[in-house]
């Protein structure tokens, strides 16, 4: 048996994926966001968390997966990479679960409609499959220093 990853999981279309609990500071519900202009289409503006200007992404329009309207389960989940918070858009957010590394495997190419270097891996649990993201990939580095403009501008 391999180590353990606690992951959160939370769901995009009908996908679920994870994210490793350390790299997650906070889950929020949906609240007001400042627009900013001339961004990436999938970034959706910048909201005041407790004193912080955090840069906000809709995963769904970052993987070219269909937008679609929040609903109440929406939530943003507030990363921490490379020292940058941002929050990230998801349609709801599940629960904390531990992996076992040895069930992890590299990802195929694709998983509904993200490419594979959005992806960590895919964990077998059961009849559920689990997408790790790399947020790293993710949030790739033009777009993090675009980004980090954006904290500093505001």
């Amino acid at each position: 048996m391999g180590a353990e990853l606690k992951v959160i999981v939370f769901a995009l279309a009908d996908e679920e994926y994870g994210v490793e609990v350390e790299k997650v500071k906070t889950i929020e519900r949906m609240m007001p966001m400042t627009r900013v202009p001339k961004t990436y289409s999938f970034v959706k503006g910048v909201i005041n968390l407790r004193g912080v200007v955090v840069p906000v992404i809709d995963l769904r329009g970052r993987f070219g997966l269909p937008e679609q309207d929040y609903t109440d389960n929406s939530r943003i989940v507030i990363i921490v990479v490379n020292e940058m918070e941002v929050g990230l858009i998801v349609d709801s957010a599940n629960d904390v679960i531990d992996v076992d590394s040895d069930a992890i495997q590299d990802p195929p190419e694709i998983v509904g409609g993200v490419r594979a270097k959005y992806l960590q891996g895919v964990a077998k649990l059961g009849d559920r499959l689990l997408v790790l993201l790399n947020l790293q990939e993710v949030l790739n580095k033009s777009e993090i220093v675009k980004l980090e403009e954006l904290e500093g501008a505001e």
